[in-house]
């Protein structure tokens, strides 16, 4: 059967298509998933990419040992997915601190020379650094919600915490990230209008 047929499945349903043996359900929801989950990654580890690509695959693999046991309509399943990055980004940024957190690299400015690609990936750093200078619970939340567009509900699963908790941590979290460029809108091209 070709991946058009499956194009108009929910993710569950495509779980739960490969659960019962049928890779191009599989394939499909890869091709959905994986994008979103290597951006969730990266942003969570500090734009390091080749280990957001480590996470990525991890949790997807996980996905795909818990198919044949999917009891469909109990999560969403980027809810269940989400989480399962969540804890493995906290993990590899736990051990990270152990090391020596400096050794995180900036992310790369994939087309130099172009002024308004130089302005973006400006930008895009110094929201990165604002980010990593939250707390983690902060960083995690402001990201789903505001990078990931995931809903305060579907957040609180994933962090198994209450939705006024999201409510509060993104707040705080948007608070602290403005306090914390706020200093900076001349200096990345955001003129005083």
């Amino acid at each position: 059967m070709a991946l058009d047929a499956y194009s108009d499945a929910s993710d569950d349903a495509l779980l739960v298509l490969y659960g019962n043996g049928d890779p191009m359900a599989a394939e499909l929801l890869t091709r959905r998933l994986a994008p979103r989950v290597l951006g969730f990654a990266a942003r969570l580890l500090g734009g390091d990419r080749a280990e957001a690509e480590d996470v990525t695959q991890e949790a997807m693999l996980r996905l795909w040992k818990i198919a044949p046991d999917w009891r469909s309509g109990e999560a969403k399943v980027t809810t269940w997915l989400f989480r399962v990055v969540t804890n493995l980004c906290t993990d590899r940024l736990r051990k990270r601190r152990t090391v020596d957190i400096d050794l995180i690299d900036d992310p790369a400015d994939q087309a130099p020379g172009a002024v308004e690609t130089l302005i973006q990936a400006d930008r895009a750093a110094a929201l990165q650094a604002a980010l990593m200078g939250l707390p983690d619970r902060q960083r995690i939340a402001v990201t789903l919600r505001h990078i990931e567009g995931e809903t305060n509900p579907d957040i609180a699963q994933i962090m198994q915490i209450s939705v006024e908790a999201v409510e509060s941590l993104t707040a705080r979290g948007k608070k602290a990230l403005a306090a914390a460029l706020a200093g900076k809108r001349e200096e990345l091209g955001y003129g005083e209008d």
